[in-house]
């Protein structure tokens, strides 16, 4: 059995939701060997030699197992689930209550050690690059009109190139595209995220 973390201790003491369910995933996770268990993105995470294999997380509505490499595992059961369209590699199995994990242990128990297999084989997920996605058109414009702007997109990381693309083209009506690119430019002339401050 993998050493409990103090970390971990905590976040389940002071989950408001979810605790007996955190309890008995993690008892599951905790008979991987192989596994370490720490605490990363303010959650339980089990890594194997410094990778991420399998994260525990809380919603309002359920609480769920997001697996780091999902789209890679071979999911019989058919309970994988992509969190939203954009999502690429991940994939969460996701829970209301401790019983369904109680049922769910020998299933739960073949998915973790698959997850250790596809990290052991250094099996990747094939990422959509950034030029794949669509420009939406008046970001495109915005470009045009401004240089400067393109240039300070261009420098932005993938991730966050992405998330401005994916915001933008989401909204139906060009008119809404536009004010959101209007919201943003400074933003990215500043080489900010949309979530950065």
């Amino acid at each position: 059995m993998i050493k409990p973390s103090r970390k971990v201790d905590g976040f389940i003491k002071k989950a408001k939701q979810w605790q007996e369910e955190y309890e008995r995933l993690r008892s599951i996770l905790l008979s991987f060997e192989e596994l370490e268990e720490e605490i990363k993105w303010m959650h339980p995470c089990y890594t194997l030699e410094g990778k991420n294999i399998v994260l525990m997380h809380g919603f309002k509505d359920y609480c769920a197992l997001l697996f780091h490499k999902g789209a890679l595992l071979k999911d019989p059961k058919g309970i994988l689930i992509q969190q939203t369209e954009n999502v690429q590699a991940a994939r969460q199995i996701r829970f209301t209550n401790p019983q369904e994990i109680i049922e769910m242990k020998e299933i739960l128990k073949a998915y973790i050690q698959e997850a250790i297999e596809v990290e052991k084989a250094g099996l990747t997920v094939e990422l959509k690059k950034t030029e794949e996605y669509p420009m939406p058109e008046e970001l495109q414009h915005k470009f045009d009109d401004m240089p400067e702007l393109k240039t300070a997109f261009e420098a932005l990381t993938p991730g966050r190139q992405r998330a401005y693309i994916l915001f933008i083209s989401k909204a139906k009506q060009s008119k809404t595209r536009e004010s959101r690119v209007e919201k943003y430019v400074q933003h990215i002339l500043d080489g900010k995220g949309m979530n950065d401050e």
